[in-house]
């Protein structure tokens, strides 16, 4: 997976349109609605700068944020110090995922399972999930659908342009795999008046909906709610984003 060395310096500002805040209240929404037991401990997978991180840890959770980047958790940290919230960050690709005990509630927000390769990948991340999930735990998470692939990012090109920051952002699609391949060029202004430049690349891949929801009950988990583009409605066939939540049925203690 990418580490996304140089995108990781310009992430928050090209997702400042993302209310956070209300993001979290979602999922903590759905929480309250399928949460079948008392524990509080939250694991953030793939937390990239810690944004969500902060949130959930706002509403009460303690929370664990994991992320495979060492530069979106140096952000993450800073976030940290200044907001004081006590949050623990570790380094680890979701795929090798170890933690020290079970886990009440995951969260995967923000298109991440999208950043895997391949459904072996993300067939390993949901069973490293049920492992350390406890019995009747929540697993939320959220993923690009296809047509969103094949009709929005598809072979576009978007721009994006702060005060600071300009970002050319292309994308090209392989149709046979769903994959986007995105490049991205900054332009970043310095004190003299000109600019830097810089650039990262990475995939995203779309996944149908057969292979992940059976990818999840091979894992252990029982899926309690599908809903589409950040709502409690049922996925349209042109919406963008569906969110999953599962509940843990088998976990690694229990086999």
């Amino acid at each position: 997976m990418a580490g996304y060395d140089v995108f990781a310096r310009y992430y928050d500002e090209l997702t400042a349109n993302i209310d956070y805040g209300k993001r979290a209240a979602y999922f903590n929404s759905i929480i309250d609605r399928f949460k079948s037991t008392e524990g509080r401990i939250l694991l953030d997978l793939a937390c990239g700068t810690g944004s969500i991180s902060e949130e959930m840890a706002r509403l009460g959770y303690d929370v664990i944020g994991v992320d495979c980047s060492d530069e979106m958790l140096g952000i993450a940290l800073d976030k940290k110090f200044d907001s004081g919230l006590n949050i623990q960050y570790l380094c680890q690709d979701m795929r090798k995922l170890d933690m020290y005990g079970t886990i009440d509630i995951t969260i995967c927000a923000l298109d991440s399972i999208n950043h895997l390769p391949d459904m072996d990948s993300v067939r390993e991340v949901f069973k490293k999930v049920a492992f350390f999930s406890e019995i009747g735990g929540l697993f939320i998470f959220d993923v690009n659908t296809l047509y969103k692939h094949r009709c929005i990012l598809a072979n576009n090109t978007f721009t994006y342009e702060t005060d600071n920051i300009y970002c050319i952002w292309e994308n090209s699609l392989v149709s046979d795999t769903d994959e986007v391949k995105m490049h991205l060029e900054f332009f970043e202004k310095e004190e003299n008046g000109l600019y830097s430049r810089s650039s990262d690349c990475f995939s995203e891949k779309a996944y149908n909906e057969e292979e992940l929801e059976k990818a999840l009950t091979d894992a252990g988990f029982e899926i309690v709610a599908k809903y589409g583009d950040d709502t409690f409605d049922s996925p349209a066939p042109d919406c963008q984003r569906i969110v999953y939540a599962a509940k843990c049925i088998v976990n690694g203690q229990s086999i």
